[in-house]
């Protein structure tokens, strides 16, 4: 087999991997039934600029990817008023919030990524219109 054909494989792969991984690991009634409760909260894990744009599902947070992977100025206190809740995370396309919920997983709390914006509205969530 020669390089490009190798190369050609693992570049296959790996975008196959990513998509898996960038699947929601929620369903949208199970989803529902949990804010309900009160047992868990919904964030939107995109930046600034992005909810701005494209609106946001009704009642979820916004903290950005890049604070929890930086100082965490808006991560930590959401994190200690939401102690013991299941984090449903999403953002634009399901990457982010995938990798954003492994990293809180990792970190020892029960998160999980909720897929995308998109998603979400074709699930018949309400969403905001250009909010900050």
């Amino acid at each position: 087999m020669n390089l490009t054909a190798i190369l050609v494989i693992a570049a296959i792969a790996f975008i196959a991997w990513t998509l898996w991984r960038a699947r929601p690991q929620v369903k949208p009634d199970e989803l529902k039934s949990a804010l309900n409760s009160g047992s868990a909260v919904l964030v939107d894990v995109r930046e600034p600029s992005e909810w701005l744009a494209t609106g946001t599902a009704k009642d979820a947070a916004l903290l950005p990817l890049s604070d929890l992977r930086g100082e965490r100025r808006q991560w930590n206190a959401f994190l200690e008023k939401h102690r013991g809740k299941r984090l449903f995370l999403y953002c634009q396309s399901g990457t982010r919030s995938a990798m954003a919920a492994a990293q809180l997983r990792g970190e020892g709390l029960d998160a999980r990524n909720a897929g995308s914006l998109s998603s979400l509205d074709h699930a018949g969530w309400s969403l905001c219109r250009k909010r900050s």
